[in-house]
């Protein structure tokens, strides 16, 4: 490791690039990959037509292929990135759960527990306003205490 200015040390450059270096190997094998099938595939098929091998017509042909691959996927990529900001943005039910969907399952959740959520609702406002704390009767909770326990378990002590 080496030192920075800022006197931190930095990691090495494989453990700082790791993610880089593994997509960077993963694509280089597939393309690897993509060469050894097409060479096959062209081959077997000269072979077939009863012509030779020619690399001055494999090249044209596999770069063309590599291009549209790429094309594709990077379009998919971009439709994915814009459509989903563009989704999220607009604020579409994919994109979020609704607000009051999930302190209506919170609200639930804490009447089970016998537990009054508009004092919950109290004191969260009072600790945002810079308010002290008020006993407002929740259970596991000691008189004057600033400690709150909000969700106490059931038949344990309280």
């Amino acid at each position: 490791m080496t030192r920075s200015t800022s006197g931190r040390e930095r990691p090495s450059f494989s453990k700082a690039y790791s993610f880089v270096l593994v997509t960077f190997a993963l694509f280089l094998l597939s393309w690897i990959g993509q060469f050894i099938s097409q060479v096959i595939e062209v081959g077997s098929s000269a072979a077939e037509h009863g012509s030779s091998f020619s690399w001055s017509e494999f090249f044209p042909q596999f770069l063309s292929a590599t291009l549209e691959n790429w094309q594709s996927e990077f379009l998919q990529l971009m439709w994915q990135v814009v459509g989903l900001a563009f989704l999220y943005a607009w604020g579409s039910s994919q994109s979020r759960e609704s607000d009051d969907r999930l302190e209506a399952k919170i609200d639930a959740l804490l009447q089970d527990r016998g537990i009054d959520s508009s004092a919950i609702n109290t004191e969260i406002r009072d600790r945002v306003q810079g308010r002290t704390t008020q006993d407002h009767g929740w259970p596991g909770r000691d008189r004057g205490s600033r400690e709150v326990a909000m969700f106490p378990m059931r038949g344990g002590p309280r």
